[in-house]
């Protein structure tokens, strides 16, 4: 049985920090991995040596691309969305690209962010989370964005969404207690995690962020966990024990 996992971001660096122990693990494990990323990162407050907005684009575009090796990624795509402006964009739209996305590639389950904005809050991360959500629950529906050619309807199985490890918002320590997604399931990612650091380390313009943050992330990474959102049939949070458990073949 061929197993497809689609993962969900907004900026470059997304992945690794969020999401870097089960791409690895599903790597390890012979899945189809694909991350589809809304922005490119240019407002990002670290910007490396970078000496305007589209020169940073391109470095975090390529930072990306090196992360993705490391990961084992199948597959990564990063679109043009303005960072940091998600939430003014067209939300019917930003579904439909997702949409597009699920018909093509057809993953059985995805990963996103919840709808807290994840470690820094971040409004784009709140935004994906809701268009990921709508499209997850949209893609199989043929009366939804019909324009698709050669695009069927496509279910995907299960949704899951990034329980944040803590909160760390620059300049704002008042929302360090601010209300988190809860998590279902709890990956152990013993050896991974140091990979997963690999990973987030290819984000050269970024490391600014492992300064500030540093310790609360050597903390938090010996863990992911998420939280179980959507699953296709009635089911209990606490009957999944693994992303791909309950997972089966795609009808055709």
């Amino acid at each position: 049985m061929s197993h497809r996992l689609l993962c969900v971001t907004a900026h470059p660096d997304d992945e690794s920090g969020g999401f870097g122990g089960a791409l690895l693990m599903s790597h390890r494990d012979g899945v189809d991995t694909s991350i589809l990323c809304m922005t490119d990162g240019q407002a990002a407050h670290f910007r490396g040596s970078a000496a305007d907005a589209q020169e940073l684009g391109r470095m975090r575009r390529a930072e990306l691309d090196a992360a993705c090796t490391v990961l084992g990624v199948t597959h990564h795509e990063v679109l043009h969305y303005p960072d940091g402006e998600l939430a003014r964009q067209d939300f019917y739209s930003l579904v439909g690209v997702v949409i597009e996305r699920i018909r093509r590639w057809r993953p059985q389950v995805i990963l996103t962010f919840g709808g807290d904005g994840a470690v820094n809050l971040h409004r784009d991360h709140t935004m994906i989370s809701a268009v990921t959500t709508a499209a997850f629950h949209w893609a199989n529906r043929p009366e939804m964005f019909p324009e698709q050619p050669g695009l069927p309807a496509y279910a995907p199985q299960k949704l899951y969404y990034a329980s944040t490890p803590f909160v760390s918002v620059r300049a704002r320590p008042e929302l360090a207690n601010a209300a988190t997604v809860p998590y279902s399931l709890t990956l152990e990612l013993g050896s991974f995690s140091e990979r997963k650091m690999e990973a987030f380390g290819k984000h050269h313009s970024q490391q600014g962020v492992l300064q500030r943050v540093g310790k609360q992330v050597q903390q938090s990474m010996r863990y992911e966990r998420y939280l179980l959102a959507a699953r296709r049939g009635q089911t209990s949070v606490m009957d999944d024990t693994a992303i791909f458990n309950g997972v089966v073949e795609d009808a055709e």
